[in-house]
C-alpha cells in the first residue's frame, strides 16, 4: 500500500484550512511549477508552519496550530507508537500525525525479546532512522532504542546480583562466550562452577577446549560480575551464581567432619573430592555434590612431587574437613592417618647415623627418606661446608642410599637436618653438635 509523504499530507491539511477559513481570498497569480518544486515548497511551508511562532496568532489557523503544534523529529531522536502489526520480520507502529513506521529484519529484535511478544494495541520506542523509505514509511529500529534499555538492564542485575540464565555461544581456550539481552558477553574458565569446571590431569589446552564445546548449546545459570557500557564489556560467572546455593549447603559442613567421596580431578597443586553433604546422602544427582580441594601437601605425611602418583580419578576416598573459606573447602587425606612424626623423637636422635635414601635434589639441598615417612634436609650450606668445591649433584643421586648423620629434630614441625658422611672414613667431616630432641 503506497504511502504518502508525510509532509505532503500536513501541507494538503493545512491548504484544507486555509481554504476553509478565507474562502474570499484574492486568488494568488498562476504559475506554472514542476511536481518536484511543488513538493519542496509545501515541506518548507509546513516546516515554517510546524516550529515557528505564527505572525497571526488570533487567527483560526494560528490557533489551530498553537493548540495541535506539528514536530518534525530528527534521524537519531526516539519515538513512541503503538503497534498496529508485528511479526518476526517487521513491524508497524501508528505514529499519529507523522504516519505509519515500519521496523525490518533485525532492526526489530531488540536483545530482550520484545519484538517476540509484541501484539496490535502495545506502545513501545524505537529509534528514527529516514524519515521516509522507499515505500513511503518513516523508518525505525526497535534495536538501536533498547541498546541503552539492554545496559541498564544489565548494570541493574549486576548491581542486585540477580541470577539469570544464557545460552553458551561458543568456546575459546579461555572461557565461553554467551549473550544477554542481545549483548555478547564472557565467562571465564575461572569462573565455572565445579560441575562444569574442565578438569585436565596434563593441562593439555587443546582438550580443555574440547571439553568446553561440549558446552555450547547448553543454558547456564550466571550473575554479572562485571559490566562496561562504553567498551562493550560484559562478564558474567558461573561459580557466582551457585555460591548461594552452595553456602546453604556447606553450612551444614563443620571443620574435623569426615566426608567420603570420589577424586574428581587431579592438578599439579592437589586433588579434588566430590562428595554428598548429609541432608543428600541418598541423592543420585551429581548437581548435589560438594567438591573441596586435597592440597598436594595434605595427600600424605611424605613428601609428594605429583598428585598422579598418589591419586587418580574415580578413587573412592575418605578425607577430613580441615577448613571452609565462603564456598572453598579444604579437605586432608592426611589426616585421617596417624601422624608418624609423633615416634619420630624416639626413633631417631641427634647424633645418630642412619641410611637413608635421597629423593630429590634442588638448589637448596637433599631431601632424604630415612623410611617410607620421615624425611630429612641436607641443607647445601652444610655440604659445601664439609665437601668444599663440589657440587652436590656429583658427590649423591637421586634413588641412591646413603649414610646420614642427624643434626637436628623438630617432630612438632616436621622436620629433620642432616648431614652427609663421607664414604671413606664413614664419619662426617663436620663435628655434629649435641641437641636435645624436640618433644
Amino acid at each position: 500500500m503506497a504511502k504518502k509523504n508525510i509532509l505532503d499530507k500536513l501541507a494538503e491539511e493545512v491548504d484544507k484550512i486555509k481554504t476553509t477559513i478565507k474562502p474570499k481570498a484574492v486568488k494568488a497569480e498562476k504559475k506554472t511549477v514542476t511536481n518536484k518544486e511543488e513538493k519542496a515548497e509545501k515541506k518548507t511551508t509546513v516546516k515554517k508552519t510546524a516550529t515557528t511562532e505564527q505572525e497571526e496568532d488570533s487567527s483560526p489557523m494560528g490557533k489551530l496550530l498553537s493548540e495541535n503544534p506539528i514536530e518534525i523529529p530528527e534521524v537519531g531522536s526516539i519515538m513512541e507508537g503503538t503497534v498496529i502489526e508485528a511479526s518476526s520480520s517487521l513491524v508497524l507502529l501508528d505514529l499519529g500525525a507523522i504516519g505509519t513506521g515500519i521496523v525490518l529484519g533485525k532492526e526489530s529484535r531488540d536483545g530482550m525479546g520484545l519484538s517476540k511478544k509484541l501484539k496490535p494495541g502495545d506502545k513501545i520506542s524505537a529509534t528514527l532512522m529516514d524519515l521516509e523509505n522507499e515505500d513511503g514509511y518513516v523508518e525505525l529500529s526497535i534495536r538501536e532504542a533498547s541498546h541503552e534499555k539492554s545496559w541498564d538492564d544489565l548494570e541493574s542485575k549486576s548491581d542486585t546480583e540477580e541470577v539469570v540464565k544464557t545460552k553458551i555461544l561458543d568456546a575459546n581456550k579461555g572461557g565461553l562466550m554467551v549473550e544477554l539481552n542481545g549483548v555478547k558477553g564472557f565467562l571465564p574458565v575461572s569462573q565455572l562452577s565445579s560441575e562444569h569446571y574442565p578438569r585436565v590431569e596434563d593441562g593439555n589446552k587443546n582438550r580443555i577446549l574440547e571439553l568446553l564445546k561440549a558446552y555450547v548449546g547448553q543454558e547456564f545459570s550466571v550473575k554479572i560480575i562485571d559490566t562496561n557500557r562504553e567498551d562493550e564489556k560484559l562478564i558474567v560467572s558461573e561459580k557466582a551464581a551457585m555460591s548461594e546455593k552452595e553456602r546453604e549447603v556447606i553450612s551444614e559442613l563443620k571443620i574435623d567432619d569426615i566426608v567420603e567421596g570420589e577424586i574428581s580431578g587431579v592438578v599439579d597443586f592437589g586433588a579434588f573430592i566430590k562428595f554428598l553433604p548429609a541432608s543428600k546422602k541418598s541423592s543420585k544427582n551429581d548437581s548435589d555434590k560438594l567438591e573441596g580441594l586435597v592440597h598436594i601437601s595434605e595427600l600424605a605425611w611424605q613428601l609428594i612431587n605429583d598428585p598422579r602418583e598418589v591419586v587418580k580419578v574415580g578413587d573412592k576416598i575418605k578425607a577430613k574437613i580441615i577448613g571452609i573459606d565462603d564456598t572453598r573447602i579444604s579437605l586432608s587425606i592426611r589426616a585421617l592417618e596417624r601422624d608418624p612424626w609423633e615416634e619420630a623423637a624416639t626413633k631417631y636422635k641427634i647424633g645418630e647415623i642412619h641410611e637413608g635414601k635421597v629423593d630429590k635434589i634442588n638448589h637448596f639441598g637433599a631431601f632424604v627418606y630415612l623410611d617410607a615417612n620421615i624425611h630429612g634436609l641436607a641443607h647445601i650450606s652444610e655440604f659445601q661446608e664439609t665437601h668444599p668445591g663440589k657440587k652436590m649433584e656429583d658427590a649423591i643421586k637421586v634413588g641412591e642410599k646413603y649414610k646420614w648423620n642427624i643434626l637436628s629434630i623438630e617432630p612438632k614441625n616436621h622436620r629433620m637436618g642432616l648431614i652427609l658422611m663421607d664414604g671413606k672414613e664413614g664419619e662426617s667431616k663436620k663435628e655434629v653438635k649435641k641437641e636435645e630432641s624436640v618433644e
